[in-house]
């Protein structure tokens, strides 16, 4: 009875702490083990948050909550909802990118997380078998660490971006933490920081490419098909070679989704419905430059082109609004080494008299005279002044939405969008932005940030038991954040706040279940959204 009272304890699925009751801890062999006060969750809760404030720095924060994450999963989730709006920049972004940098160094607790190697594929089965340890996983969060956030090649330290996205699906939506799993993908590393580091916990390799990392993906998403039927399998923070590969190969066969190329997309169409219901024109009349044409930007481009087709325009049409900037400049046809994602919407030079001069940004804002400007560049700064000027001298409404992260990679701040353009921007960020006061009126900021809408997106689709992700709840979902906002109001966002993350999770849920269940997608025998997620939703309460 010791050791099992021990590992009742250890386990944060099932730990209470001193919130086991006299009974329980009777019945449970934990007598004498604790301090003989029991103490009700929200007395838990009340002095962790005493704690939290007691630390000085935003790491050291993220480094306390995840001790009571790695203790206790249902205080960690108490404190959390009551917290959210506080606590999404510590337990995510920006801040996790900070810890992921400094992970080997860190590392305390694998985090309930499987980590599967390059190496040694013979063991993919056993190692998600040991990691879920007889869990029930409807939710798996994976990545290979190769374009984490805004900072690169983290290899295997790229695991807590797994850990943290699941956070924030439990957090936001009410997924039950007991049944999701974070995974990595261990091909190796071109960090050569990491390489040289005797400290970094994963392979110290340089990354396998081509056909043998293709295999240990398919072999990974056979296994986890074979061991979690009917699971939910996310893609996060691959490398802009692989990620689209990846999601095409798997989107119309099992229900999945890629966070960075559909996730992004996602939010970013919210934010121009919600700018255009400002503004109160139309998408179809929109000219939108990507600024920053990687996985991220072509995904954000495919999705909105997506919309403009349901609009009513045709495909020739759609394309014609669309302009990518990249590294090279305005991206043409033979413009060389073009992505398959990127190739799609190029330009011909023919279109214009300066084509060969089309090698920068301020070139290309000047020759296009865009409506709508999304940066996902990861170049800091490169929204100046003086190419804002120029956007807003041939649109009333400019929409503006520097998305890179965190903060130091940021295109511009959204203080000096507002300025630069007299208070005329649509503005929405990629980190959270404070509101700004300009000439009487208080400008809110929206965050274009995918926990808007990912965790909802999930728990719909999980509550359908959907085959796949379909095209039509993906736009379902982005249309279900449209009516939070009161567009009416001077100053008003362009997407909901983050504050009110649960509640509008549950929208999108909702919502994206009745669309499944309209296509015919669903599997289960449920008839509306609204009961379906209620029967899954899970709370964090002993």
């Amino acid at each position: 009875m010791e050791k099992v009272s021990q590992e009742l304890m250890n386990d944060p699925f099932l730990n209470h702490g001193t919130g086991f009751t006299e009974e329980e801890r009777k019945e449970l062999g934990l007598e004498g083990l604790l301090p003989p006060t029991v103490q009700t969750l929200d007395q838990q809760t009340e002095i962790t948050y005493e704690q939290y404030q007691s630390k000085q720095t935003n790491l050291e924060k993220r480094i306390f909550l995840m001790n009571i994450f790695n203790t206790n999963r249902v205080l960690f989730y108490r404190l959390f909802s009551q917290h959210i709006m506080e606590f999404m920049p510590i337990v995510y972004d920006p801040t996790i990118a900070e810890s992921i940098e400094n992970y080997s160094h860190l590392f305390v607790n694998p985090q309930n997380a499987a980590f599967l190697s390059i190496d040694n594929q013979d063991q993919i089965e056993s190692v998600l078998k040991n990691a879920s340890a007889g869990r029930d996983i409807k939710l798996i969060v994976v990545t290979d660490g190769e374009a984490i956030l805004g900072i690169g090649d983290w290899g295997t330290q790229g695991v807590d971006i797994a850990v943290g996205k699941l956070m924030v699906y439990t957090a936001a939506a009410g997924i039950d933490p007991a049944q999701v799993l974070p995974v990595v993908l261990d091909a190796g590393t071109n960090n050569q920081n990491l390489l040289d580091d005797p400290l970094y916990l994963g392979l110290h390799h340089n990354r396998i490419k081509g056909d043998q990392y293709y295999q240990f993906v398919d072999r990974f998403v056979e296994t986890a098909e074979k061991l979690f039927s009917g699971m939910y399998l996310h893609f996060e923070d691959f490398g802009r070679d692989n990620a689209a590969v990846i999601l095409n190969k798997y989107k119309e066969k099992i229900l999945t989704f890629n966070d960075d190329i559909q996730g992004t997309g996602i939010i970013v169409l919210s934010g121009i419905l919600g700018a255009l219901n400002i503004s109160g024109q139309k998408l179809a009349d929109q000219k939108y430059l990507c600024f920053g044409a990687g996985t991220a930007g072509t995904g954000i481009v495919k999705q909105i082109y997506s919309e403009m087709i349901q609009e009513g325009l045709s495909e020739d049409e759609a394309k014609s609004r669309f302009y990518l900037v990249d590294k090279q400049g305005l991206l043409f046809d033979d413009t060389p080494d073009l992505t398959p994602e990127q190739k799609e919407f190029t330009r011909k030079r023919s279109e214009f008299d300066n084509a060969d001069d089309l090698t920068n940004l301020a070139a290309a804002v000047k020759a296009v005279q865009p409506t709508i400007m999304v940066g996902t560049s990861t170049q800091p700064g490169t929204f100046t002044k003086e190419i804002i000027t120029e956007m807003a001298a041939h649109t009333d409404r400019p929409i503006i939405f520097p998305l890179s992260n965190p903060t130091k990679l940021a295109e511009a701040k959204a203080e000096d969008l507002i300025e630069w353009t007299e208070g005329r921007a649509l503005v929405a960020t990629g980190i959270p932005s404070d509101p700004i006061e300009y000439q009487g009126v208080t400008y809110e900021i929206g965050q274009a940030n995918n926990a808007l809408v990912y965790p909802g997106l999930g728990l719909g689709a999980i509550s359908a038991d959907s085959k796949v992700l379909s095209d039509s709840m993906i736009s379902v979902a982005a249309h279900s954040l449209g009516g939070i906002v009161d567009f009416t109001k001077p100053g008003a966002a362009v997407l909901p706040p983050v504050s009110k993350l649960n509640i509008f999770s549950q929208t999108v849920a909702e919502n994206v279940c009745d669309q499944a269940i309209k296509e015919g997608l669903s599997q289960n025998n449920v008839t509306n959204g609204h009961d379906a997620v209620t029967a899954i939703k899970w709370e964090a309460k002993y």
